[in-house]
């Protein structure tokens, strides 16, 4: 170790300077803080994990060191600043490699509390984990970036230091400013003839979809998503429905039905909100209109048009007004197959669209990422066939735990580690916790006008953005009926199930 290396008896804050001064820049310099902050204070009773740390870290792996551990969590993750993340990960993007993916890391065979061995303690010294990156995935520095085609070459530059965010224009990276005000997006956007720009203001190399390759790899993102953060996603491809069933090897032909029962009059209907309040009824759209605009234009009376323009509001504030203008051509929703959507982003700004399927495709937890949808942009947002194995499990899970839950109660599940002869609920409450609105919300896709929202912005939820849309999907609620209704009525239901 180096002899201005702090060690385990030094002043926490010394410790953590001294940490700092080898971060990668993977995350903004506040989160990276808390985060190593955090760490510190955990280590400081096990003083020969945090020397081991210190090592690590300021030898940048050089001489070997011990596992570095804490307290693994319920749901093995790690909140830091109010955001979620595999602890592991969250410090190997700080300390090596910036632009890491939780599904890239292997641990190495010395490591004895490695995250996969799901021991009560997990070990996050960064040089304990080795980085396995698969074909097929492009990297730009600071952000995940996800192509269908192997052997793509990129260009690094030299990122600004922070990107400026305009949301009623483009995106504009920016020198001399802090980089904590960087976006933490997914953004899924068309290769316009102007390449998009990256997390950092870099130009994105364009990308020919002449010849798609196949991934052998599980899908560990959207299709064409580029991360610029942690928490939204933005969308740089023009996925045509043809060219996901290729690449998938499926076709909706070719799948058997999911259900016997006659489609729904409508196949879906869509609310207008500023902020949190509903402005105009409720728009039902008719099966036989396989697509539907939704724009700000003022015609009153179109079937597969839904004009926000003709809507009134006396509570309007300032800025939905805005908002609005900046609406236009809006979006365009295509209902293919037996229940799929997919949505094209026809407005010259972008669309912020809140989707389990994207969120599972990006592999984050339901609700846990926002995705910005760039003007062209083609892609699925919803996945009939995920969505109806989605609601069997989690109907099935909450059933079964609230029957554990029941008969834990009632002590007639004694077992190894029962205390006079309850067995620990475990996690069982949350399960069994599970309602019909729960199950309710796989079926609803929410989408937000221009403004964003989320730890990347200024606004919290949804509900805090100046004009939005909630789309509820009509044939999945159908088969969410069916789930229900095929559960066995003498089991022991998860509490909220079956209240009308």
């Amino acid at each position: 170790m180096g002899s201005q290396a702090p060690t385990s008896a030094d002043a926490c804050l010394s410790i953590v300077h001294s940490l700092m001064c080898h971060r990668q820049g993977g995350e903004s310099e506040s989160f990276a803080k808390r985060a190593i902050e955090s760490l510190v204070k955990k280590l400081k009773e096990k003083r020969d994990e945090l020397d081991s740390l210190i090592t690590a870290i300021t030898t940048n792996g050089a001489h070997p060191s011990k596992c570095v551990t804490i307290q693994r969590t319920l749901d093995g993750r790690l909140q830091v600043a109010g955001r979620k993340g595999f602890p592991h990960v969250i410090y190997a993007r700080i300390w090596r490699w910036p632009d890491l993916h939780k599904n890239e890391l292997k641990h190495v065979k010395y490591c004895q509390y490695a995250f996969d061995l799901k021991q009560d303690s997990v070990c996050v010294n960064p040089y304990h984990y080795e980085r396995v990156v698969s074909p097929g995935i492009g990297k730009y520095e600071g952000e995940f970036t996800y192509f269908l085609f192997v052997g793509l070459t990129i260009q690094h530059a030299a990122p600004p230091t922070r990107l400026v965010k305009d949301e009623y224009g483009s995106d504009i990276g920016m020198e001399g400013a802090s980089s904590q005000h960087a976006a933490s997006s997914i953004s899924h956007a068309h290769g316009v003839p102007q390449s998009p720009l990256d997390c950092y203001g870099n130009q994105i190399p364009h990308v020919s979809q002449a010849q798609p390759a196949l991934s052998p790899f599980p899908r560990t993102a959207p299709e064409g998503a580029t991360w610029t953060g942690n928490n939204t996603a933005t969308y740089t491809q023009n996925l045509e429905p043809q060219y996901w069933n290729n690449n998938h090897l499926q076709s909706q032909e070719m799948l058997t039905p999911l259900t016997n029962q006659p489609p729904p009059e409508f196949w879906c209907t869509i609310t207008y909100f500023e902020l949190d309040q509903q402005v105009g009824e409720t728009f039902k759209v008719p099966y036989s209109y396989s697509t539907v605009k939704v724009d700000g234009y003022t015609d009153p009376s179109s079937l597969d048009r839904f004009c926000l323009g003709q809507l009134s509001n006396v509570h309007r504030t300032e800025a939905s007004e805005r908002a609005r203008l900046h609406i236009g051509k809006g979006v365009q929703l295509d209902y293919r197959g037996e229940g799929d959507v997919w949505i094209r982003c026809v407005s010259d700004h972008s669309v912020f669209v809140q989707s389990y399927y994207l969120d599972r495709e990006a592999g984050r937890a339901p609700g846990d990422a926002v995705h910005k949808i760039y003007p062209s942009a083609y892609i699925k947002v919803f996945d009939i066939r995920q969505c109806h194995r989605q609601m069997q499990q989690q109907a099935a899970t909450a059933q079964a735990a609230a029957a554990a839950q029941a008969a834990a109660v009632a002590g007639n599940v004694p077992g190894p580690a029962s205390v006079g002869g309850i067995a620990p609920a475990v996690g069982l409450s949350a399960a069994a916790g599970i309602g019909v609105d729960d199950l309710r919300r796989l079926c609803i896709l929410r989408l937000s006008f221009v403004k964003g929202w989320g730890p990347d912005y200024p606004r919290h939820s949804i509900k805090e953005t100046p004009c939005w849309i909630e789309v509820q999907l009509h044939r999945p609620l159908q088969l969410l009926d069916e789930v229900l209704q095929t559960m066995p009525l003498s089991d022991p239901r998860p509490r909220g199930f079956f209240l009308g």
